[in-house]
This record gives structure tokens, C-alpha cells and sequence, in this order.
């Protein structure tokens, strides 16, 4: 196998088990709040909305330390250990207690950050300059393909069904563990490119007898340059500005993952449909992530109009989006409680218009992370495990803060604080984007900006 052919194996690989694993995580995300609130177990009072805010925080926070033990671990073995954990968060839904929900929820954002750190570190340096827009694209549209098979299970499992019976819950949670623990290992199957056995080789035969002496420290060296990377990369221009169209995808992230679901199925006026309507959304969210990632991924080939365009597209797909949503979702959805809402909003709810927006919700989100993946990968391509910590940790921590007051705002609240982050994300992307095609225009180092 050439190392081109090697190198997009590896992406291949890296996005079916991403595949594997979110089917189950995406999925369960999905239907937890719904499911929670179907618990007959009185002793269980945990809330989906909060877990997802503890594992968002506990992600931000864990980002600081990820770059440093990606760069000690490797990204294989770090991607490998974290898929465990995202493992034994969704077992734990087989049978759930609320101080085993709870710290599951505390390891999973922990594990998350190393995962995410290591996954931009193996997208890296399986790309080149020519390539990272591609292998985004393929891996996003892979990844995302989740979205499809876990929601498309719910839809038939839960169709007709105004009630989660104990039985329904642990035969979808117990597919789900299987889902991720495949993932997880796929992980063995990447292989290291190339340039980098070269290299060690390199190392090896000339450094043979320092390297021994002094493996430990080099190890502890690279973690603590890690961790410096990191927190130099905070306070850049280009970092700061990209924070903001950051700071967005982590909303909407929480927006179509936890709480456009949980309002389709508060909604009494869908009638009997209205649980199985949770996985058809997530269905067409998967479409709409997955056309756009393999369309977009093709786009980059020919990169003569930059990555503004899709931004662009993204952010008015979005507004078009959040428009019909606040038209035809009653206010009180996200809120409703287990009875669910006879309310309407503008209009009498429709199950057409519901499942159009979450088609639209995916393919505005493939927009902005494909090229925030393309524009963090060409910017730092030589030392990418830093820059990626630093886009999940405000990423994760905007999507805590969106969990936790999702649990208490009204839908048109959180509708505006979306539009009014993406416009201002909107125009930071548009800024680093101009200044980096002036800098290549003039042959400049691409991370001197």
C-alpha cells in the first residue's frame, strides 16, 4: 500500500469507528432526557440536561491536560481508552442509578477530551495541505453517519409508543454498549504513515543509547511543551477569533443533540408519534451532516473560494432553521414536563416542518465544523494536538453552559442566543479566513498569521 493509499486507510478507519461509537453516544444523547423521564424508578433523579452539562465542563476542563497525554499515550491507544469510557457511560443506562449516571458523566468528559485531542492529531498527520480538506470531510461524513443507524433504530423500536417500558430502554441501551465497544476497537486497525516510521527510524539508529537513558524525561518534556502549546495558543489572534464561531457549534451542538429531540417528543399534538418523531429527526440531522460533509469534502479539492462560502451557507441555512423551529415548536417544549405540552406556537405543530429543520440543523452544522476541522488543520499542521484541545475546550464548555440553561429557558430564548452568537462566529471565521489567504497569496508560513 502506497503512503498516500495508507493515509486515507487511516481516515477511513478513524471515521467508521467514530461511526460506531457516536451511533451509540449521538443516540443516546438523543433520547436520554426522554428516556429519563419515563424512569419508573422513583430512587433515579438525575436529568439529562444536567449530565450533559457535567460531561461538556468536565470536557472544557480536561482539554488543558489532553495535548499532554495524547502526546505521552500516542493518539491510538488515547482514542482507544476513551472509547471504553464512552462504553460504560451508556451501559450505564442498562440499569441506571443516579451516583453511577452522575460520575459516569464526570469519566466520559475526561475521556472525551483526550479522544477529540487525539482524533485531530491522527486527522493531522494522515493529511497534508492538499488533503485536509478532503479527509475532514470524509471523516465528518463518516462520523456522522451515527446520526442515521442509531436514530433510524429508535424510530421503529419506539413508533406508536407514548411510554419507554423498562424492556424498551435496556434492549436499546444494550445494542448501543455493543455499537461503541466495536468502535473502540477499530481503533487497532490505523497505522502509522510513513513519514513518521522514517523518522523513528531515524531516531532510533542514531539516538539509540540517549533514548534509552532518557525516555522518561522526553516523555515528561513533551507533555509539559503539550501544555505550554495550549495555553500560548488561547491568547493568538487567530484563536480567539475562531473561539467565537466556536462558541457556536457548541450551542447548536446542544441545540439538535439534546434539545431539539426532547421538544419533539413534548409535543401532545403529534400525537402517538411523537416519541418515534425523535429518532426520524436524528435520522435526517445524520442526512444533513452526512450530504454535507461528503459534498463539502469534495468542494476542497478545488479551494479557489476558500472556506467563507460554506461558512456562509452554513450561518443562513441555520437562521432559516431556527425561523421555522420558533414558528412551529410551542415555547415550552424543552421544558414540558413528563405530560408533555398541548401548546402550540404560531402555528398547529407540523411533523413535515419539524423533520425539515432537523435536516437543515445537520447540514448548517456540517458547514461550520468541516472547515473549522480544515482551517485548525492547515494552521497548525505541524503541531496539531494543542490547536484541536483548544477548539474542543471552548466548544465544550459553550455546550455545558447551553445544557445547563436549557433545563430553564423558553425555546424562543435559547433560539436567540444561537442567532445572535452565529452572526458574530459568522464574521470572526470571515477574518481569520481573509488574513490566511493574504498570507498564502505572499508564500508565508500559513501559522505565522
Amino acid at each position: 500500500m502506497s503512503p498516500k493509499s495508507k493515509k486515507l486507510f487511516n481516515i477511513i478507519v478513524l471515521g467508521i469507528a467514530f461511526m460506531f461509537m457516536f451511533t451509540a453516544f449521538q443516540t443516546c444523547g438523543n433520547v436520554a432526557q426522554t428516556v429519563i423521564t419515563n424512569l419508573n424508578n422513583t430512587n433515579f433523579h438525575g436529568s439529562g440536561y444536567t449530565s450533559m452539562a457535567i460531561i461538556y465542563g468536565v470536557f472544557s476542563a480536561s482539554n488543558l491536560i489532553s495535548p499532554s497525554v495524547v502526546a505521552v499515550v500516542g493518539p491510538q491507544l488515547s482514542m482507544f481508552v476513551s472509547g471504553l469510557f464512552y462504553s460504560i457511560y451508556i451501559a450505564v443506562f442498562i440499569q441506571p442509578f443516579t451516583w453511577s449516571f452522575y460520575t459516569a458523566s464526570v469519566f466520559i468528559g475526561i475521556a472525551a477530551a483526550v479522544l477529540w485531542t487525539a482524533q485531530g492529531n491522527c486527522l493531522t498527520i494522515n493529511s497534508d495541505e492538499n488533503t485536509i480538506g478532503r479527509n475532514s470531510g470524509i471523516f465528518w461524513a463518516l462520523l456522522q453517519s451515527s446520526l442515521f443507524f442509531g436514530n433510524l433504530y429508535i424510530y421503529f423500536a419506539w413508533r406508536g409508543k407514548t411510554h419507554i417500558s423498562e424492556s424498551d430502554r435496556r434492549t436499546v441501551f444494550i445494542a448501543l454498549t455493543v455499537f461503541s465497544l466495536v468502535g473502540t476497537f477499530l481503533f487497532f486497525l490505523i497505522r502509522k504513515p510513513e513519514e513518521l516510521n522514517t523518522l523513528e527510524e531515524e531516531v532510533s539508529s542514531t539516538d539509540e543509547s540517549i533514548v534509552d537513558n532518557s525516555s522518561v524525561q522526553s516523555k515528561a518534556t513533551r507533555a509539559v511543551d503539550a501544555f505550554k502549546s495550549s495555553i500560548k495558543l488561547y491568547f493568538t489572534k487567530e484563536i480567539l477569533l475562531l473561539s467565537v464561531t466556536t462558541a457556536y457549534t457548541g450551542l447548536e451542538l446542544t441545540f439538535f443533540s439534546g434539545v431539539y429531540g426532547t421538544c419533539i417528543g413534548a409535543v401532545n399534538r403529534f400525537g402517538t408519534e411523537e416519541k418515534s418523531l425523535i429518532g426520524l429527526s436524528g435520522i435526517f440531522i445524520g442526512i444533513g451532516e452526512i450530504l454535507g460533509g461528503g459534498f463539502f469534502g469534495l468542494v476542497n479539492k478545488d479551494n479557489r473560494f476558500g472556506r467563507n462560502p460554506v461558512v456562509m451557507l452554513g450561518i443562513v441555512v441555520h437562521f432559516i432553521a431556527f425561523y421555522l423551529i420558533f414558528y412551529n415548536i410551542p415555547n415550552d417544549a424543552p421544558i414540558a414536563s413528563f405530560e408533555g405540552t398541548d401548546n402550540s406556537a404560531y402555528m398547529n405543530p407540523s411533523k413535515e416542518l419539524a423533520i425539515l429543520c432537523s435536516f437543515l440543523l445537520g447540514l448548517g452544522d456540517s458547514c461550520f465544523n468541516t472547515q473549522l476541522l480544515s482551517i485548525l488543520g492547515f494552521l497548525y499542521s505541524e503541531d496539531s494536538a494543542p490547536a484541536f484541545a483548544v477548539f474542543k475546550f471552548v466548544q465544550s464548555i459553550c455546550a455545558a453552559i447551553a445544557f445547563f440553561y436549557s433545563n430553564y429557558l423558553l425555546l424562543q430564548w435559547q433560539l436567540l442566543i444561537m442567532a445572535v452568537v452565529g452572526f458574530f462566529g459568522t464574521i470572526s471565521f470571515f477574518t481569520v479566513e481573509w488574513e490566511a489567504a493574504a498570507f498564502v497569496a505572499r508564500g508565508s508560513d500559513y501559522r505565522s498569521i
